[in-house]
């Protein structure tokens, strides 16, 4: 019990521990935020950078980072999502699909003229023919090619897993359809598209739960704006459960230092640095937010029992019985860099944001409140309370 209370004591630390200034002052996109004391940081050498998508969440971040360190952007993408993000950077119009309407012919013109990159983002890849396609057109027309995967591909995620640890399989490789089974071994094989086209000059980025500003998903959003409604509030499953996230800026900003460093492997990139449990996580958003909240644990089986769906209609929940959890060790990334923010600052600053969202907003995940409220009531009764 002591070494509960001095992990809480250490975790709320961390959650407090913000910029010294305090406040947070919109960005150029409206939408972004960012902690006024931080400076931005200009690279040695700007680079020329191609990134790949770039309009929805991971891409404005970064392209927000590097131009602000001074480096020169080209967007390629379809031109149908936030058109009106980055009016005066260079952009390229097609489809990653090579055989849907002028698929990469836009690249293909530019490297024809001779046309150059330092380093390509991508973060936009989900089919192994796709991405394929994009590498080895872009094989001779860059240096660093960093591809955004994710955790998934582990053929076991129930078990602590470093980047060595078995990627899944498909029974058949032709697969294109992206479902939750197809997902993660889709990834496997697009890294493994991008490394034959450019062997050595790949960084494979595995990222687990990303979050912060621009994350529509609601994943994690929830969570904050939940919390600063107060009151009595559903706490799922176990207390010591951890939970594993990376601020979508933290992750955004580390890819940049790989491309500058020419950086190449493959890397797990999830955090906090230092475990935090669900029971920190949410104490620690009462503390940030300065909310009333009283969390009423409620067992795992009770919500099985009522169908309560994990991670999406219970954000962050994944049922299980004993650890590991099915964690992901990001030492090798940490070793190559990666820094993490406190986790404080992302909940504070993806409140803020989500606030700017309107208000008939429809939430992807997180449960309705009439449905909390009658869980509760039924593990009170249950409980003879």
């Amino acid at each position: 019990m002591q070494g509960m209370k001095n992990g809480m004591s250490s975790t709320r630390r961390q959650f407090l521990r913000t910029a010294s200034a305090g406040a947070l002052l919109p960005s150029a996109l409206g939408t972004r935020l960012q902690a006024a004391s931080t400076p931005p940081r200009r690279a040695r050498k700007p680079l020329k950078i191609l990134v790949l998508g770039g309009t929805r969440f991971l891409g404005p971040h970064y392209i927000e980072q590097a131009l602000e360190r001074g480096h020169e952007i080209t967007l390629f993408n379809r031109g149908r999502s936030n058109t009106d993000l980055f009016p005066k950077l260079e952009k390229l119009v097609g489809n990653r699909f090579p055989d849907v309407d002028d698929g990469l012919s836009a690249i293909e013109k530019e490297i024809a003229g001779g046309r150059r990159w330092d380093a390509v983002f991508d973060t936009s890849g989900y089919v192994p023919r796709v991405c394929k396609a994009s590498a080895e057109l872009l094989a001779e027309a860059c240096d660093h090619y960093l591809f955004i995967s994710t955790l998934s591909v582990f053929a076991d995620r129930s078990v602590d897993v470093d980047e060595s640890a078995p990627v899944g399989k498909l029974e058949d490789e032709s697969v294109e359809q992206v479902t939750g089974a197809t997902y993660g071994p889709l990834k496997a094989l697009c890294e493994q598209a991008c490394e034959a086209a450019m062997p050595g000059r790949v960084a494979n980025v595995r990222p687990g739960l990303i979050v912060g500003p621009l994350d529509n998903s609601d994943r994690f959003t929830w969570w904050p704006h939940r919390i600063a409604q107060g009151g009595e509030t559903l706490a799922p499953g176990r207390p010591d459960g951890p939970i594993q996230v990376i601020d979508a800026r933290d992750l955004t900003s580390w890819c940049l230092d790989l491309a500058e460093q020419g950086t190449t492997g493959v890397f797990n990139a999830v955090g906090p640095a230092s475990r935090v449990t669900m029971q920190e996580f949410l104490h620690g958003c009462k503390i940030v937010l300065g909310t009333d909240n009283r969390f009423t644990w409620v067992d795992q089986q009770f919500l099985l029992d009522r169908q309560v769906r994990a991670y999406m209609e219970m954000p962050l929940w994944i049922p299980r019985e004993d650890p590991p959890y099915g964690t992901a060790q990001c030492q090798k990334a940490m070793a190559a860099g990666l820094q993490f923010r406190p986790l404080g600052d992302t909940i504070r600053d993806t409140l803020a944001w989500s606030q700017t969202r309107p208000e008939d907003h429809r939430w992807r995940a997180g449960m309705a409140t009439q449905r909390e409220a009658d869980i509760l009531a039924a593990w009170h009764e249950a409980q003879g309370q």
